[in-house]
């Protein structure tokens, strides 16, 4: 992939069920999300995410980093263990040092179990996933509610998806999340 254009909002269990009965047609992935990071979290520090996710049972290991906006680099690699991913990983981003944080140690810092129900929308100016995640983020034992959804441009403009983006949370009163799933965990696993 390499580049991720994505918006997020909060939502509520009836938001979501309004959203769904409008669009309907809607697929379901069970997710499953461990994030890692090393001891001294040399990744964290960097602004950059490194998780493994099992997808309706498939494991994806994903490397993010930061951007601008609603943009950050992305890479997805299917392999069973984080630590089997990581040289592809390096190789797709180009993030060589990943390899050094790695030898340092990656370890389970948080994570989220959610269900996502999503759709792909294509209208005139862009094609979209809409995804909606209902579940709960985790972290040193403690856990918090996740209803959210977002908005990823899949191919298009990306000024059309954020007015079409606000729009939408506007007729559905939804809240913009500026957090992404793992800053929300790592707060609960950090006690910030």
């Amino acid at each position: 992939m390499g580049r991720e254009f994505e918006l997020k909002f909060r939502a509520t269990p009836a938001r979501q069920n309004a959203i769904l009965k409008e669009f309907g047609d809607f697929s379901t992935i069970s997710m499953e999300t461990t994030y890692y990071d090393t001891p001294s979290r040399s990744l964290s520090a960097q602004g950059i995410t490194l998780r493994r996710r099992l997808e309706n049972g498939i494991s994806v290991c994903t490397l993010k980093t930061p951007g601008a906006g609603y943009s950050r680099g992305e890479w997805n690699v299917e392999e069973t263990e984080i630590a089997a991913a990581i040289s592809e990983l390096c190789k797709l981003s180009g993030v060589v040092t990943l390899r050094n944080w790695a030898r340092e140690g990656l370890y389970p810092l948080c994570s989220a179990r959610f269900t996502r129900q999503r759709k792909n929308l294509s209208l005139p100016d862009f094609t979209a996933e809409l995804a909606l995640d209902s579940g709960v983020l985790l972290g040193a034992g403690r856990e918090m509610p996740l209803c959210e959804l977002e908005l990823e441009l899949i191919s298009g403009s990306e000024n059309a998806l954020v007015d079409y983006a606000e729009k939408l949370a506007a007729q559905y009163g939804l809240e913009p999340e500026s957090d992404s799933k793992f800053r929300r965990a790592m707060a609960l696993a950090t006690g910030e």
